[in-house]
C-alpha cells in the first residue's frame, strides 16, 4: 500500500500548469493526487483569476474556496510572460519538467514563444496539453470556451428536463471535469509512449468534442433517426431515448427513480393492471402515457413503500436524495468522499479527495492551494545552478 507520495504511480514527474479556472488546473490536480509535482505558472498581478472567482461568499483565507478545490497540493511561480527575464526562468523550467498543461486560447502561446513546436525544441520529452474551447480550427475558435455556452451550442441542455420546459443545462460544469479526464488519458497515453520511445508528445482536447462524446449513446440515435430532435418525455424525463418506465416518478414523500423494468413484472408489482396492458414495443411509442399510469400509481404512496416492495424483487430503483439526504445515508459514509484541506496558517475546509484507489488506498493530498508565487524564489534559484541548466 503506498503510504507517501513517493508511492504513488507519478512521483518524481513535474508537471507545470500554465492552466485557469476548471478543465486545466483539474486535469493537473488529477496528476498531482498521482504523484506529480505540479507547478502552477501564474500572473504576479492576481494569479489564476479564480483566486478571486467567489462563490457563495466562500473563501478560504484570502482566495476563493473554489480555486483551492482545483488547486489543493499544488505549488505556484509568479511569472510575468511578458518579461523577458520571467520568460527565460520559465523557458528553464519547462527544460525540466514532464508534462505541462495550458488553456490558452488557439494561437496564444505561439506569440508568446511557448507554443508545441518552441517547446519540444526545448524539451523533446515534453508532454504537452492543450484546452481549449472549440479546437483549433473552424469560425468558432475565437468564442469564449465556457461550460454553460458549450452545453448550449452542442444541443446537450435540450437533452435534460421535461417536454414542456425550455432548455435545461446540467447544474455544474459537467464538460469541463470531463476534458479534464480526457486530458489525463492522453498524457498519461504519451508518457507510456515516451517510456518505450523518449519521445513527448501533443494532447490536444476541447469542450465541444467532449460534449459529443459524452453524449455518444444519444447523438448516434439521432444521426441514425433522420436527425430528429430528441423527443424529451412529458414527465420524469431522464433520457429521451429510453423508453417507458425509465424516468423520476413523485411519491407521497418525495421521488423515486425507475430503471430499465419490463412493464409486466412491473405491473405486478406496482399491483396496476393498465400497465400490463401494454407491449414492450409501445414502451417507446406510447410511453408518454404509460409513464402518466405509474406516476399515478407511485404518488399514492412513500417512497420507502415503492423501495421495500421493488428492491427485493430485482427493480432497479432509487430514492432521489437531495445531498443533505445523500451525505447522511451509510452509502455516503462507507465511500469515504471527503478529506479535509489545511492552509500554511492552519484555515481548513472540506473537499472531495480523489477517486481513485491505487493498490487498494486512495490517495490524498491535505495541503492547501498555494499562495500567488510560494515557490518562485526556491525554484528561481535552483534553476540558476548549472545542474538544471
Amino acid at each position: 500500500m503506498p503510504d507517501t507520495a513517493t508511492d504513488l504511480p507519478l512521483a518524481g514527474l513535474r508537471v507545470l500548469d500554465f492552466a485557469q479556472f476548471l478543465a486545466g488546473p483539474v486535469a493537473a490536480l488529477r496528476l498531482s493526487d498521482l504523484g506529480a509535482e505540479v507547478i502552477k505558472i501564474e500572473r504576479p498581478d492576481g494569479g489564476d483569476l479564480c483566486r478571486a472567482m467567489v462563490v457563495n461568499d466562500q473563501r478560504l483565507e484570502d482566495d476563493s474556496l473554489v480555486f483551492h478545490t482545483f488547486n489543493r497540493g499544488k505549488k505556484s511561480v509568479a511569472a510575468n510572460l511578458k518579461e523577458p527575464g520571467d520568460l527565460e526562468m520559465v523557458r528553464r523550467l519547462i527544460g525540466t519538467a514532464d508534462v505541462m498543461i495550458h488553456n490558452f486560447r488557439p494561437g496564444v502561446m505561439e506569440r508568446i514563444g511557448l507554443g508545441y513546436e518552441q517547446v519540444r525544441a526545448l524539451n523533446p520529452a515534453l508532454v504537452y496539453g492543450a484546452v481549449s474551447g472549440y479546437g483549433t480550427d473552424g469560425p468558432w475558435v475565437g468564442k469564449p470556451g465556457q461550460d454553460l455556452l458549450v452545453q448550449s451550442l452542442s444541443g446537450i441542455a435540450w437533452l435534460n428536463g421535461n417536454a414542456a420546459d425550455g432548455p435545461v443545462p446540467t447544474g455544474f460544469a459537467m464538460l469541463d471535469v470531463a476534458t479534464a479526464g480526457n486530458l489525463v488519458q492522453g498524457i498519461l497515453a504519451c508518457l507510456l509512449r515516451r517510456g518505450r520511445t523518449g519521445a513527448g508528445g501533443l494532447v490536444e482536447v476541447d469542450l465541444l468534442t467532449t460534449a459529443i462524446d459524452l453524449t455518444f449513446e444519444q447523438f448516434t440515435c439521432f444521426l441514425n433517426d433522420n436527425r430528429q430532435t430528441p423527443r424529451r418525455h412529458d414527465s420524469g424525463n431522464a433520457n429521451p431515448y429510453q423508453p417507458a418506465p425509465y424516468g423520476l416518478y413523485r411519491t407521497a414523500d418525495g421521488f423515486l427513480a425507475l430503471a430499465m423494468t419490463p412493464l409486466l413484472r412491473l405491473a405486478e408489482l406496482l399491483g396496476d393492471a393498465r400497465i400490463a396492458g401494454f407491449s414492450q414495443h409501445e414502451a417507446f411509442s406510447r410511453l408518454n402515457e404509460i409513464k402518466a399510469i405509474i406516476g399515478e400509481t407511485i404518488a399514492a404512496h412513500p417512497t420507502g413503500h415503492w423501495l421495500d416492495r421493488l428492491e427485493p424483487a430485482g427493480v432497479w430503483c432509487a430514492p432521489v436524495q437531495d445531498w443533505a439526504g445523500f451525505v447522511a445515508s451509510d452509502g455516503f459514509r462507507a465511500a469515504d468522499l471527503v478529506q479535509t484541506i489545511v492552509t500554511p496558517a492552519g484555515a481548513t475546509a472540506e473537499t472531495t479527495r480523489c477517486p481513485l484507489r491505487i493498490d487498494g488506498r486512495a490517495p490524498g493530498a491535505t495541503r492547501a492551494a498555494p499562495r500567488l508565487g510560494a515557490d518562485t524564489a526556491r525554484l528561481r534559484a535552483t534553476l540558476a545552478t548549472p545542474a538544471a541548466t
